[in-house]
């Protein structure tokens, strides 16, 4: 709603990055919609226990690997050669770069999805040790790690379209790709789940399937640009040897938010049972924002941060990024604090169904409103990693990154016996604000980023507007009610909060006197 509205800015930069934005936040949410579906049957049909435990740990394996290799480093490496073929080569050099890295990246993937279907019982031993003592649940998290573990193959290769699509303005197709993977896992949890001897077991076929559906969906656009890789091996050429070199030490440096997650839950694997299923529904209620604007501005800022790169423009550069952290202010701050505020009512009317009780909503909520104080970092380290990756420096974010993981497990220990999982939640949370300051302290420091006059009344008026929106939550919100509430009443009542919370937030940033010259960047 507010990114619409402040589309009808008057500035072409502004207008071009704020459509993209718009464009890929909308196909976001059509998917993170479908995946608030898919939670709530699976919370439904198989609630919380040792089982749904196995398959998460099954499913965020593979997924941890995609978004560390493809969504991660290879994403950030990728996209800026490959801008610099588009602003300085010919389309067939173009094309045989593709070419070369297409096949390469498939041989990589096919090797390790190979070892990873193989060394699926040692895999599952180092992700979560604590399964090891529970016979079953070990077993089934190898059974479904072996059928869930080639969608890394799938998915990685959708992520190499995805970025020659995004480099080419054309964000549509990628961001309505995970559309499919809900579609699929609902599709399993209905039909094919009481087919089978251990039901949450349809849930890894479903991921599987929902991989090579998601890839073919990419084709048609790549057809249009004439694009279809042809797949070629390319070790020795110059761009893929130049991808494979910034890859490396990109591989911390962009994903530290997933590798703290699956720390979390490494750790959670030795606590109560149903540890595992609390934080992953909680994190999936912050991945909801987070996706919807956080992984959107990050997948347009980058395109445009390597253009500016490549075309030498300092001054465009460091306008981009400031354009950038204006948003992640103006919709990150009273999205983290909305988010802790609603957290019990909002688990509750998603999740509190069958085999999902009360006793779940307070253990999710909890996590949830750990992690939802840590929401702005996540999109901070979004934003401001690609202002280093877009330049080609990809040992800084690394640095950064390691640093994080560190603390993030300093905070781990410190907080997770008083607070057992959501402690987790909360080390989390702080490591990825400690990465995010950072990565921003020296972009200011090496005058890479030069942030533009206004930046003292801009924040004093959010500051505003989100204390008012908190205080009506928080004098007002009675979140017990939820507890005993029906499906209509729970559903009701969170949209009327969250549209009070909204209309509040936006009339005081009026009221304020917050325009929209005020994002152009």
């Amino acid at each position: 709603m507010i990114v619409n509205l402040l589309m009808l800015g008057k500035f072409a930069l502004s207008r071009k990055l704020f459509k993209s934005t718009a464009v890929v936040s909308s196909m976001t949410m059509i998917s993170r919609i479908l995946g608030f579906i898919r939670d709530m049957m699976f919370a439904r049909l198989f609630g919380v226990d040792s089982g749904t435990d196995a398959f998460f740990v099954a499913f965020k394996i593979p997924n941890f690997l995609r978004r560390l290799f493809a969504e991660g480093a290879f994403a950030q490496a990728f996209v800026p050669v490959l801008s610099d073929y588009k602003e300085q080569g010919s389309k067939e050099a173009l094309r045989q770069f593709i070419n070369k890295t297409g096949g390469t990246l498939a041989l990589i993937l096919m090797l390790t999805t190979i070892a990873g279907v193989l060394a699926a019982p040692y895999l599952i031993m180092v992700f979560a040790p604590g399964f090891a003592w529970e016979g079953k649940q070990y077993d089934l998290a190898v059974q479904m790690l072996r059928i869930t573990f080639p969608y890394l193959f799938f998915i990685s290769s959708v992520a190499f379209a995805g970025g020659i699509l995004n480099s080419f303005g054309k964000f549509a197709v990628p961001a309505f790709t995970p559309v499919f993977l809900n579609i699929s896992l609902i599709a399993a949890a209905i039909w094919l789940a009481p087919l089978m001897p251990d039901p949450i077991v349809a849930l890894a076929w479903g991921v599987f399937i929902a991989g090579a559906v998601q890839l073919l969906f990419q084709f048609p656009a790549l057809y249009r640009l004439g694009l279809i890789p042809r797949l070629q091996f390319g070790f020795k050429d110059s761009g893929v040897r130049r991808i494979l070199k910034l890859m490396v030490p990109a591989l911390f440096g962009v994903s530290i938010t997933q590798i703290n997650l699956l720390l979390d839950t490494l750790i959670a694997s030795f606590l109560t049972a149903g540890s595992v299923s609390w934080l992953y529904y909680s994190d999936r209620l912050v991945e909801f924002p987070l996706g919807i604007f956080g992984i959107a501005l990050a997948t347009v800022i980058l395109p445009s941060l390597s253009k500016n790169h490549a075309a030498d423009d300092a001054e465009a550069f460091s306008k981009s990024l400031d354009w950038a952290l204006k948003l992640v202010l103006l919709i990150g701050i009273p999205a983290s604090l909305g988010l802790m505020m609603l957290a019990e009512p909002m688990v509750s009317t998603l999740f509190q169904y069958n085999e999902f009780k009360a006793y779940d909503v307070m253990m999710a909520g909890r996590s949830l409103m750990a992690y939802s104080l840590g929401l702005l970092g996540f999109i901070l380290v979004k934003v401001l990693v690609p202002g280093f990756t877009s330049r080609k420096d990809m040992k800084t974010p690394v640095r950064f990154g390691i640093y994080a993981m560190v603390a993030n497990m300093v905070f781990n220990i410190a907080l997770v016996f008083p607070l057992a999982h959501a402690g987790l939640a909360l080390a989390t949370s702080l490591g990825a604000f400690f990465n995010a300051s950072l990565l921003l302290a020296t972009l200011l420091k090496t005058g890479v980023y030069q942030p533009a006059k206004g930046w003292r009344i801009y924040s004093l008026r959010i500051i505003l507007a989100t204390t008012a929106m908190t205080s009506l939550l928080y004098h007002f919100v009675d979140t017990e009610l939820w507890l005993h509430w029906g499906l209509i009443d729970r559903a009701m009542n969170l949209a009327l909060w969250i549209a009070a919370s909204i209309a509040v937030y936006v009339f005081v940033l009026i009221l304020s006197g917050l325009k929209t010259k005020h994002l152009a960047a």
